[in-house]
C-alpha cells in the first residue's frame, strides 16, 4: 500500500493500516464504506451490487476476476451471480480477512498480490469472462491504469467487459467538500483516502490507447454518493492501431 509522506500538506492514507486499527467483524469499516464512520445501510450495498450485475450483465456462465477486491465483503454477494470469481487485492490484511471469512474454494478465493504483477503473472487468463474494480481505480496513477486495460485486452482475450465502480468525479468535488477547497494537488493525488479526483473526459482519454471503449453512468439520487461519484462501463473497441504502453 501508499505509505505517508510528511511533506504533504494534506494526509496520505493506507487502506491496509486504516483496516487493520479496526475490528475483526467490521467489514465495511475496514474497506471505508462508511459515511462519518458508520457503515453504509444494507440498502445502499444493495444498490451497488445491483449496479454491477446489471453493468456486466453478470451470468452463472460467467467467471469474474475482480481487481482492488478489499476484504471480500461486498464481493461474496456476487458469488451466486457467476460460476467462479478471484479477487486481488494488495494487501495482505484485508485479503486474510476475506480468506478466513467470505472464500468458498475452489470456485471462489481470494489473493494478496498488486494487481499489474498478477495480472503479468496470470497463467490461465481466458478462463474469465468479465472484470470488475468498484471503488480501487482512483488509487492507481493514470501511467497505472493504461498499462492494467493493455494488458487486460491483449492477454485476458475473453474478459468482454470490465465494471469500474464509484470513481470520484473532479467536476463534483464541490458536492463532497462542503467545508473546504482542496488544492488541485490534492485531487490529483491517489494516495489520498479518497483517492484521485478525475472528470469523465479524463477517464475516457485513459482508455483510449488501450483498445477500450467506455460508457459513463450514475447511481440513483438515493444513493449515498450519486452527486460526486461516477461509474465506468469498459467495452473492447474494434478500432485498430492501438499504442502499447506496457
Amino acid at each position: 500500500m501508499l505509505m505517508p509522506n510528511d511533506d504533504l500538506s494534506y494526509p496520505a492514507f493506507s487502506y491496509d493500516e486504516h483496516a487493520r486499527t479496526c475490528d475483526p467483524g467490521d467489514f465495511l469499516g475496514q474497506i471505508c464504506r462508511t459515511v462519518r464512520g458508520v457503515p453504509v445501510a444494507d440498502e445502499q450495498i444493495e444498490m451497488i451490487i445491483a449496479a454491477i450485475q446489471s453493468g456486466l450483465g453478470l451470468t452463472t456462465d460467467d467467471v469474474l476476476l475482480e481487481l482492488a477486491c478489499g476484504n471480500g465483503v461486498l464481493s461474496r454477494f456476487l458469488f451466486d451471480s457467476c460460476h467462479g470469481y478471484q479477487g486481488v487485492d494488495i494487501s495482505e490484511h484485508l485479503i486474510t480477512v476475506a480468506k478466513k471469512n467470505f472464500e468458498l474454494p475452489p470456485n471462489y478465493q481470494f489473493l494478496a498480490q498488486a494487481a499489474k504483477e498478477y495480472l503479468l503473472q496470470e497463467q490461465a487468463p481466458g478462463r474469465f469472462t468479465k472484470m470488475l474494480c468498484y471503488a480501487g481505480f482512483q488509487y492507481f496513477h493514470d501511467r497505472d491504469i493504461t498499462q492494467i486495460l493493455s494488458i487486460l485486452f491483449s492477454k485476458f482475450n475473453n474478459i468482454q467487459s470490465i465494471f469500474i465502480g464509484s470513481m470520484p468525479d473532479r467536476d463534483h468535488a464541490g458536492d463532497f467538500y462542503k467545508t473546504r477547497k482542496p488544492s488541485m494537488e490534492e485531487l490529483s493525488d491517489c494516495r489520498t483516502a479518497i483517492g484521485m479526483w478525475r472528470t469523465r473526459a479524463e477517464f475516457e482519454r485513459l482508455t483510449a490507447t488501450t483498445g477500450w471503449k467506455v460508457e459513463f453512468s450514475t447511481m440513483p439520487s438515493k444513493f449515498y454518493a450519486s452527486s460526486y461519484r461516477f461509474d465506468a462501463l469498459i467495452t473492447r473497441s474494434q478500432t485498430e492501431g492501438r499504442k502499447s504502453v506496457l
